[in-house]
């Protein structure tokens, strides 16, 4: 198993190693660049930039270097630590990212305890009670939050507690907190923001876990071990509890490796909707504006979370199912 651990993390550096050339190249396939960007912003504002100020601006960025020379110096940085400064706000890409980075965390990692948390119980009930009223009901809901997008969710939200209760759901913080420094009066503000945008995000990814949970459950109590058990004299409870489930869990832990990054990148027109101060808007508008190296940190993170999270769907699978724990000790 040790020896399996470590060439999966060889693997994983390899992987990271990759998608930085791959992020870098692709970032810069456009013809524009940062400086082109900027002089149109400019220009729609009815000023100018002069060609000199221009290719200064180029000079200073390092953009009229090659392509392999910018990446290079952007590896180094990066394998120290140091992310850059972020073009269009002047400053590191660490302080512009800052908070943003821990609070998309926090709600990312909050969204999928959510979806664990309701498809598991869900998905097990319409298993065992296929066809019953309660199975009908659960996969209707489930086929309406896989059709309904999760940002019209957010609008209906937005607009029933503006209606009905005449108070914003937007935002993580209220505006007595939002440029106040950290305190426990504002964590605990956070703690009252943060339900909604949990439960909107987890909302589609616990639909389609609900019918992989049920579809996987059903082929396991089919299995001939099942009825073996129930010869046997054994409770039902621990019939469906001790194996089946057990193997039926397969699913949700080979989710973790794009559950994680989904939460940071599926979330970014969420974010906007809701005005959530998080990672994934931070992403579109680097974007737009062609800040590299902004850009090239927010995507190296999401493919770092992507390679993380199948290394930890990998280690759950074989402690969660002893068929494959047994395959990689052969």
């Amino acid at each position: 198993m040790l020896t399996y651990v470590l060439r999966r993390l060889g693997l994983a550096v390899i992987t990271v190693f990759a998608i930085t050339v791959v992020t870098f190249v692709i970032l810069h396939l456009p013809p524009v660049d940062f400086v082109t960007a900027y002089a149109a912003q400019v220009a729609a504002s009815g000023s100018s930039i002069s060609p000199a100020e221009a290719d200064a601006m180029r000079l200073a960025y390092g953009l009229n270097e090659p392509l392999l020379v910018q990446y290079w110096k952007w590896l180094s940085m990066v394998a120290v630590g140091d992310f850059g400064r972020s073009f269009e706000y002047g400053r590191p890409v660490t302080e512009v990212i800052g908070d943003r980075l821990w609070l998309t965390i926090l709600l990312s990692l909050g969204a999928i305890v959510v979806t664990w948390g309701l498809a598991l119980p869900i998905g097990i009930y319409s298993a065992v009670r296929q066809y019953s009223i309660g199975d009908y009901i659960f996969t209707f809901i489930g086929f309406a939050g896989l059709a309904v997008p999760n940002f019209l969710f957010a609008l209906i939200i937005m607009y029933v507690g503006l209606r009905v209760f005449n108070t914003s759901v937007g935002g993580l913080f209220s505006s007595e907190f939002q440029l106040a420094p950290w305190s426990w009066a504002k964590v605990w503000d956070l703690a009252g923001h943060l339900p909604i945008p949990m439960l909107i995000l987890a909302l589609a990814g616990t639909a389609q876990l609900v019918r992989i949970m049920r579809a996987n459950l059903l082929d396991e109590l089919r299995r001939p071990y099942v009825v073996t058990a129930r010869a046997r004299g054994l409770s039902e409870r621990r019939v469906i509890m001790k194996y089946p489930v057990r193997a039926a869990l397969n699913p949700f832990a080979s989710t973790i490796g794009y559950l994680l990054p989904y939460t940071v990148s599926g979330s970014i027109i969420i974010s906007v909707v809701l005005s959530l101060p998080t990672v994934g808007p931070l992403l579109l508008h680097s974007l737009i504006s062609q800040d590299m190296l902004l850009g090239s940190t927010i995507i190296l993170m999401l493919g770092v979370l992507t390679v993380f999270g199948t290394l930890l769907s990998d280690l759950l699978l074989m402690w969660i199912d002893p068929r494959i724990r047994l395959g990689q000790l052969k």
